[in-house]
C-alpha cells in the first residue's frame, strides 16, 4: 500500500495588504481569500510535492515556491516562481523563474518589482518579475541554533507600498533590527542600514 503524504501545514504567509494568505504543506500548497473565508486556488502534491515555503505577489498568479516536507519535489536551496496563468499541462510549463544558492531559503518576501530572499545569514534583493538582476545583498546574523531563536533567522519583512521601499531584518547584535530605504540605496554598492536597538534578547516578530 502506498503510504499518503502528511496532511500539515509547514508554513502560512499572508499577501501584502493582507486579503489572501496561502499554506504550504505536506500536500502542496492552498490559497485561501480572507473576507470571506474561502479556498481560492490549490496545487495538488502531483504538481509541486510537500511545500516548505509559499509566497503570493498581491492577488496575482504569480507565486514564489521552496521545496520542503517530506516528499519534495523542488529543493530547499531554490525559489521557483510559478505562474499559473500559463498554460500547459505538465507542472514544468509553469515554471518561469528560478533563484538557486548553495545553502537552504528561510524565506521569501515579494512587491511589484522586487523579490527578498533570505538565507541563513544573507538576504538577496533581485529586480522582479522581468529580467531579473541581483540588486543588493546583505549580510544579517547568524542566529544561534535552538527551537527558541530558529524564528528569528527568517525574520524579514518589505513594505509593499508604491511610495515606500523599506526592507527590515535582524542586525548583528542580538535585539537589533537593520532598516533600508532600496529606494535611495544604489544597486550594487554598500550601504550601511539603519540600525534600531529594539529589545534585549532576540526579536521574534517585525512587520511593516
Amino acid at each position: 500500500m502506498t503510504q499518503q503524504p502528511l496532511r500539515g501545514v509547514t508554513s502560512l504567509h499572508f499577501n501584502q495588504d493582507q486579503s489572501c494568505f496561502c499554506c504550504a504543506m505536506e500536500t502542496g500548497v492552498r490559497i485561501y481569500n480572507v473576507e470571506p473565508l474561502m479556498e481560492k486556488g490549490h496545487l495538488d502534491h502531483e504538481q509541486v510535492g510537500s511545500v516548505g515555503l509559499v509566497e503570493m505577489l498581491h492577488r496575482s498568479n504569480l507565486l514564489a515556491l521552496v521545496g520542503g516536507g517530506s516528499s519534495p519535489k523542488f529543493s530547499e536551496i531554490s525559489v521557483l516562481i510559478w505562474d499559473d496563468a500559463r498554460e500547459g499541462k505538465d507542472s514544468k510549463d509553469k515554471l518561469v523563474l528560478e533563484f538557486t544558492f548553495t545553502k537552504p531559503v528561510l524565506a521569501v518576501r515579494m512587491r511589484h518589482d522586487k523579490i527578498v530572499i533570505v538565507l541563513r545569514n544573507r538576504i538577496y534583493v533581485y529586480s522582479f518579475p522581468d529580467s531579473p538582476r541581483k540588486l543588493f545583498e546583505f549580510d544579517t546574523r547568524d542566529n544561534p541554533k535552538g527551537e527558541k531563536t530558529q524564528i528569528c533567522r527568517w525574520l524579514c519583512d518589505l513594505c509593499p507600498s508604491l511610495e515606500k521601499q523599506l526592507l527590515v531584518f535582524p542586525g548583528h547584535k542580538c535585539g537589533s533590527l537593520q532598516l533600508v530605504d532600496l529606494a535611495s540605496t544604489k544597486p550594487g554598492t554598500s550601504s550601511a542600514p539603519f540600525t534600531i536597538n529594539a529589545h534585549q534578547s532576540d526579536v521574534a516578530c517585525v512587520s511593516l
